[in-house]
């Protein structure tokens, strides 16, 4: 069985929010008292305050939780982690994944928390191209690594359900440092691992 954390709201913000959902429905032409709508602005509340979590969190100290001494030099990756993210633009979600890796100089960090600073920036109102960085130096930073590349994989839900409407268009970004930008060689073996 999957453990599931307990989620936990400020029910103050939840409250605050709710009020505000409640007015958005009503000038939709919806009847934000019928039945099926009446715990609507609640819900939206609650789902705004997750799928926002990453304000609440420290990618740098993530990771700084987690820091080992090793000799290891070569290439530590990890790709496809899943992404879930929200359109700052029209507050829609974008989803793909995440190909993450850098060059040990002498301290590696727990591969979970790779996942978790993706997770952490993820978790904001974003756009994928600062996304990208955002996460590139922010290992860059905690680790002080040899390099970081980060490559993003997104289907953006605001380009397929309105507007252009192209269901599916993936769009690409990436973020190299140190090593990953110097050396076409080590890029290529990134890129090559994470076809």
């Amino acid at each position: 069985m999957a453990y599931i954390k307990e989620e936990r709201y400020d029910e103050k913000v939840t409250d605050e929010i709710a009020v505000h959902v409640k007015e958005i429905l009503r000038l939709l032409g919806e009847d934000p008292e019928r039945e099926g709508l009446v715990k609507t602005p609640s819900r939206v509340a609650k789902s705004l305050q997750f799928l926002t979590q990453g304000y609440t969190q420290d990618g740098t100290e993530i990771i700084k939780s987690a820091i080992f001494d090793e000799k290891y030099r070569q290439m530590v990756l990890v790709k496809d982690i899943e992404l879930y993210s929200m359109c700052e633009h029209h507050i829609l979600p974008f989803i793909g994944k995440a190909h993450v890796a850098y060059i040990p100089n002498g301290k590696i960090t727990g591969l979970s928390k790779i996942a978790r600073v993706v997770e952490t920036y993820a978790r904001r109102l974003q756009v994928q191209e600062r996304l990208t960085v955002e996460i590139r130096d922010c290992i860059q930073e905690a680790l002080h690594p040899l390099g970081v590349a980060v490559v993003i994989e997104a289907c953006h839900t605001c380009m397929q359900i309105r507007g252009v409407q192209k269901a599916n268009a993936v769009t690409t970004t990436s973020a190299f440092s140190g090593a990953f930008l110097s050396s076409a060689r080590t890029r290529n073996e990134f890129l090559n691992l994470i076809k």
